[in-house]
């Protein structure tokens, strides 16, 4: 039989070895550290972050993934998420988390930092960013007087093999979810089933770009900034094409919203939401206007970077973001075969 302060000193060395777990687990946890999962660009949202914690002193942690992993994720860990927010590219992913009851409610000085078309109706996240769907084309291919009208034009006997578009990423199933909002399951039915028989697929938006950069295909759905960003550097992706503009509250014309959201189950709401104002603000906003992003600023009256078209000027049809259903998009893209 061992001897009782033995026994007594191993009880006391686990229980320090428990404790001292407990410390380091809840220490990134502490009131001056947040855990951010971010499907943003990882280079802008590091642009936020650090003059975030320049200004507050309030450390951040990421941790990068995709809108559809990262949400999916957020549902599986329920309220035992270490997550303490949420920012995504696009709108969808926002309200799968926000449909599964784990955002608390934004803090109303921050909603009022962003006007009502570029955030939910519920009030249980907002908009932090925008980007607005153009058909990237080849000038020597296509005329621009021979460019559709509609995106739905796209799904027409004249352009089978002429488009293309990332299929299988978050971005294009936004637009679609934006489609689906605005004209309803048989008209995005009918659309998907139009783009199997035209599009190419491609893995996402600089690959499209790339190729129509080629000619192979003569124009592609993509998001606005990708185009910008390689005009403003090499355009090694871009330099024989042009951006087209649908306009005219086409669907062509849908402006996704990037979210950002605080979790219930945070341990450090307060910083948290403090990170959320602070991307809505005036200092937040002027990342997006004056850094490499290219996104539109959507809060904080911050005009958008002079290189791009305003984002007043692009006729969006408006959409409560509440209504992009992304699961309904993901079982119509599987019936057409697109998924």
């Amino acid at each position: 039989m061992k001897p009782v302060w033995t026994s007594m000193a191993t009880a006391m060395t686990v229980l320090a070895i428990v404790l001292g777990l407990t410390s380091c687990a809840n220490s990134s946890n502490d009131a001056n550290t947040i855990i951010v999962y971010n499907a943003q660009h990882e280079s802008l949202t590091r642009e936020w972050i650090d003059a975030f914690t320049a200004e507050t002193g309030i450390e951040v942690t990421l941790r990068q993934g995709s809108d559809t992993a990262l949400a999916n994720q957020l549902v599986a860990e329920g309220a035992a998420s270490p997550a303490d927010i949420f920012l995504t590219e696009n709108s969808p992913a926002m309200m799968l988390v926000e449909n599964a009851g784990l955002f608390a409610d934004v803090d109303p000085r921050t909603l009022d930092q962003v006007p009502t078309r570029f955030r939910p109706s519920t009030g249980k996240w907002t908009g932090i960013a925008a980007r607005s769907t153009v058909l990237v084309y080849n000038k020597s291919e296509i005329p621009a007087d021979q460019l559709p009208v509609s995106l739905l034009d796209l799904a027409q006997p004249q352009w089978k093999g002429r488009w293309g578009a990332g299929v299988s990423g978050a971005d294009f199933q936004a637009i679609v979810a934006g489609l689906l909002a605005l004209k309803g399951e048989e008209t995005t039915r009918a659309w998907l089933q139009g783009m199997k028989e035209n599009a190419t697929a491609f893995p996402n938006n600089v690959a499209t770009m790339k190729a129509v950069d080629s000619g192979s295909p003569e124009a592609g759905v993509i998001y606005h900034y990708y185009w910008y960003r390689d005009q403003a550097n090499t355009k090694e992706n871009s330099a024989d094409t042009a951006l087209h503009y649908f306009r005219n509250q086409d669907p062509g014309a849908f402006v996704s919203i990037s979210g950002g959201g605080v979790l219930a189950s945070s341990d450090n709401q307060p910083a948290a939401q403090k990170l959320l104002a602070f991307i809505t603000g005036m200092s937040g906003q002027t990342v997006l206007r004056d850094g490499s992003s290219m996104e539109y600023p959507v809060a904080s009256t911050v005009a958008a970077n002079p290189a791009l078209v305003p984002l007043a000027d692009l006729q969006a049809p408006a959409i409560d973001p509440s209504r992009l259903d992304s699961r309904k998009v993901t079982q119509l893209m599987t019936d057409a075969g697109l998924l």
